[in-house]
């Protein structure tokens, strides 16, 4: 059979490509093509597309980005229907994907997503598109399967693959074994402008108090970005420690983390790390966004999945650093503060389910195409 796979941005090319592992093992002999990225490559298969540099966070960033998304969505509707595919899975990407829901199943092709929109916190307009555009919707999160069975939207949970990713991760040391506090500023150069004059200004509060003495702050810096583009917002004298490509051994090391909120912040949870969640935009893009996110409590995925606070979410104007600075104390310095983050963790990796996420999709693919 033959599988076209869209993944329009960094994760999603993760995600493809474990999808794609699966469907190798499952189906020996299909024919894969896809619009993803390098990790997506490394798996075979033919790449239509590289998605290159097409993630967006804000308004402002789609904007600038208009034309390549446009030229991408144009290319892709011609490129399925020459492939003509048994089926054409979404990863994510829901402004780019939910259009070519629409196109691919007007034109009569089966169209499956996994890591469907976020559309119990804004958008609930596209849940109509998921039920009429989609076979089957494929959920990480465990708490979406009940809303979208509420709105007709055909959903299987498979788990979340970032248990998989955790449990297969093999942890080392990074540098030397010391106290170490991480700080996760996010993967894109709108969250880095947001936060790391913020973690400059940690900084000094962390040095300026002696029950920090022998802590070494991280950057758990992501290889997309250079290196220069951290170091543009830290004093000449800065001492903390920029580290690419290692964020889940960052993290297993330290013993708190100040966590951009998103994916990392589920991560850190995961491998156990007491962790305060900072997040923020520019002014117009907070604005809109408190105009379309609504009846939702919580910004990060761990206290959304257990409905409950977790950790502390320090938001736009309340992630001073002076408010950063007053979590990680509690956090490294309060014992009873540990504990319950802990435990409260423990329970969320049971809520999560088992390893196997990409492996169930795959199957159910596979199965469905087979008929």
């Amino acid at each position: 059979m033959k599988y076209y796979i869209i993944a329009g941005e960094v994760s999603g090319d993760l995600h493809g490509a474990a999808l794609m592992k699966e469907l190798y093992a499952v189906d020996s002999s299909c024919t894969i093509r896809f619009y993803g990225g390098d990790m997506m490559a490394s798996c075979g298969g033919t790449m239509a597309r590289h998605c290159g540099n097409t993630a967006v966070m804000g308004f402002s960033e789609v904007v600038g980005k208009a034309g390549a998304i446009l030229d991408n969505l144009s290319f892709c509707k011609r490129d399925i229907l020459s492939f003509s595919p048994d089926a054409v899975i979404l990863i994510d990407y829901p402004g780019f994907n939910l259009r070519i829901a629409r196109f691919a199943k007007k034109n009569g092709f089966r169209v499956y997503y996994f890591i469907p929109p976020k559309v119990w916190a804004r958008g609930r307009r596209r849940v109509s598109l998921l039920r009429r555009y989609t076979d089957r919707v494929f959920s990480i999160l465990p708490f979406e399967k009940d809303f979208f069975l509420r709105y007709g939207v055909p959903v299987q949970y498979v788990g979340n693959p970032l248990v998989d990713k955790v449990s297969e991760h093999k942890f080392t040391s990074v540098g030397e074994d010391s106290c170490t506090i991480a700080l996760l500023p996010g993967s894109r150069s709108a969250e880095l402008k947001f936060l790391m004059p913020r973690f400059a200004a940690l900084e000094k509060l962390v040095r300026a108090d002696s029950r920090f003495d022998g802590y070494q702050l991280v950057i758990a810096a992501t290889a997309s970005i250079d290196k220069r583009e951290y170091l543009s917002y830290l004093p000449s004298d800065t001492t903390i420690e920029i580290i690419s490509n290692r964020t889940y051994d960052i993290l297993k090391q330290s013993d708190a983390a100040v966590v951009c909120s998103g994916t990392a912040s589920l991560e850190a949870a995961l491998i156990g790390t007491p962790q305060v969640v900072c997040y923020g935009f520019g002014t117009v893009t907070y604005l809109l966004a408190r105009l379309l996110v609504h009846g939702i409590r919580y910004i990060s995925l761990a206290n959304l999945i257990l409905d409950r606070r977790i950790f502390k979410e320090l938001i736009q104007s309340e992630a001073s650093p002076d408010a950063m600075f007053t979590e990680l104390c509690a956090l490294l310095f309060d014992r009873k503060v540990r504990e319950r983050m802990l435990s409260e963790y423990r329970e969320l990796r049971g809520r999560m389910g088992e390893c196997g996420a990409a492996g169930r999709v795959a199957a159910a693919i596979v199965d469905d195409c087979k008929k």
